[in-house]
């Protein structure tokens, strides 16, 4: 594992600047979604689907798992986004910030897993960021898959990217 610098980054949040150490929330384990920066007003249907089914994250922390979402997008553009939508996960922006470089994946949608054990903290997972929606994964076992309209097989059902 690789450690990150807990003091390296600072990213906005609507409480004020923040340390990746302080998205543990006290715990030990982070997941932290990377939502993708696609430029002023618009956003990811990827991200904004797989944000929208994170609504129980009290079953996280109950585990010792907090969340955070985090883009490259400036913070009041999140925050419009966020209330537009009603979401209540928590975000940050890493805008002015060599985080998402640093991750190895800076346009795509990723999923991290981080732990953190006194003052250090290490990445221990990373996936693309729709494997892990529940809905999707379910649908990529499922024979006919997502259905999605980039998928062409003739005569399987489809229908528009996450509509």
């Amino acid at each position: 594992m690789v450690r990150f610098d807990n003091e390296k980054y600072r990213f906005a949040t609507t409480d004020g600047p923040m340390r990746l150490s302080d998205f543990f929330e006290g715990r030990q384990q982070l997941a932290l979604y990377q939502f993708m920066d696609n430029g002023p007003d618009a956003f990811c249907p990827g991200c904004t689907h797989l944000t929208a089914n994170v609504t129980d994250l009290t079953t996280l922390a109950d585990e010792g798992v907090s969340w955070r979402t985090v883009s490259n997008m400036p913070l009041a553009q999140m925050q419009s986004y966020w209330a537009t939508k009603g979401w209540s996960v928590p975000f940050a922006s890493s805008r002015d910030t060599t985080f998402s470089d640093d991750c190895g994946r800076p346009r795509l949608p990723t999923q991290h897993v981080l732990h953190r054990r006194r003052e250090s903290t290490a990445p221990t997972r990373q996936c693309r960021g729709s494997t892990v929606a529940v809905r999707q994964h379910i649908l990529d076992l499922a024979p006919y898959g997502r259905q999605e309209e980039w998928r062409t097989r003739p005569g399987w059902p489809q229908h528009p990217t996450y509509g």
